[in-house]
């Protein structure tokens, strides 16, 4: 995919493992719009809930954004107030399946729209998450809705001692709980040729500094990145690992 000024392309892999678990919860999507060159949706769910309760949450994250980003028109529509659309709809629907089921499904989510022009809408739900890189560095990263995410706001804890509390996978808010989820948007303005955007669910990130990640997708290719992510957080889990999913795009320039 080419833009006139500067010329780019877009690379991207997904990945997807179900870890130590039992059961694959995870869901993970990368699709290109059917009718804009260079518009992008990477979707990531971390499913909760019973045997198949879980999954059945994912999958409706999956179908949702699927559904709307199909009808989705960039230049034209919101695209912030689309994913947030494809969060809460998703919500409904879990909620409504749980009336069916005797799981109780829930999921996080986490994605972004890169649109025409180098800029990207993100959102999230729960503790998935969406980073923004720049060579070596970490630019943005979405905030968890997580027990340790709001003891490190409040200046409780530090970021490295968030990641190793006994409550870090305590969430606050995701998809089909009983009240409204909290569901974030933002939007990047400032994407550069050589940047990267990553979704990915708590199973991958958990395991990396961001500089061990940004490091890793400027030095290899995004499909060999997101196979060494999978590797690398399976061996560092010790047997003890989640469901891990990854989704990423790279701008990278045309020579």
């Amino acid at each position: 995919m080419t833009s006139s000024a500067p010329a780019f392309r877009l690379s991207a892999a997904t990945a997807i493992h179900r870890g130590d678990r039992a059961y694959q919860q995870d869901q993970v999507a990368l699709m290109p719009h059917p009718r804009a060159s260079g518009c992008a949706l990477a979707l990531v769910a971390d499913g909760m809930g019973g045997k198949s309760g879980g999954r059945k949450a994912s999958d409706q994250v999956m179908l949702t954004g699927k559904q709307l980003f199909e009808r989705f028109a960039p230049g034209q529509d919101d695209a912030s107030e689309m994913l947030r659309q494809v969060a809460l709809e998703a919500h409904l629907m879990i909620k409504l399946t749980a009336i069916a089921a005797e799981e109780e499904p829930h999921s996080t989510i986490a994605g972004f729209v890169l649109l025409p022009g180098l800029k990207a809408c993100v959102v999230n739900s729960g503790d998935s998450r969406v980073y923004h890189f720049r060579g070596p560095d970490m630019m943005m990263r979405t905030k968890d809705h997580s027990y340790v995410q709001r003891l490190v706001d409040e200046g409780k804890l530090t970021e490295d001692e968030a990641a190793n509390h006994p409550k870090s996978n305590l969430l606050t808010g995701c998809l089909g709980s009983q009240k409204e989820p909290p569901v974030a948007t933002q939007t990047l303005d400032d994407l550069k040729v050589g940047d990267a955007l990553m979704t990915c669910s708590d199973g991958v990130w958990h395991y990396f500094t961001p500089h061990e990640m940004a490091s890793a997708i400027q030095s290899m290719s995004p499909r060999e990145a997101t196979a060494w992510l999978i590797d690398r957080a399976r061996e560092r889990a010790h047997g003890g690992g989640d469901n891990l999913s990854i989704a990423l795009i790279r701008i990278d320039p045309i020579s």
